[in-house]
């Protein structure tokens, strides 16, 4: 999946340094797409339950580093 312009991408905030950070972007099938800051041509799609499905697992802790 390539990017496409006319995908709005937002960074979290708390990324700071602009590196090895989480992009997110509303696309117009409604789906979410997902890439790394570091390969911004690997891009991930997912519905908007599996995304907020993940957002309630990082609010969790479920995928907190051990």
């Amino acid at each position: 999946m390539s990017n496409t312009p006319e995908l709005n991408w937002h960074t979290s905030s708390y990324c700071g340094d602009a590196i090895n950070c989480v992009n997110v972007a509303a696309a117009p099938d409604g789906t979410v797409r997902l890439r790394e800051s570091a390969q911004p041509d690997a891009v991930l799609a997912v519905s908007r339950d599996q995304f907020q499905a993940l957002i309630r697992g990082i609010k969790a802790g479920e995928f907190t580093a051990r």
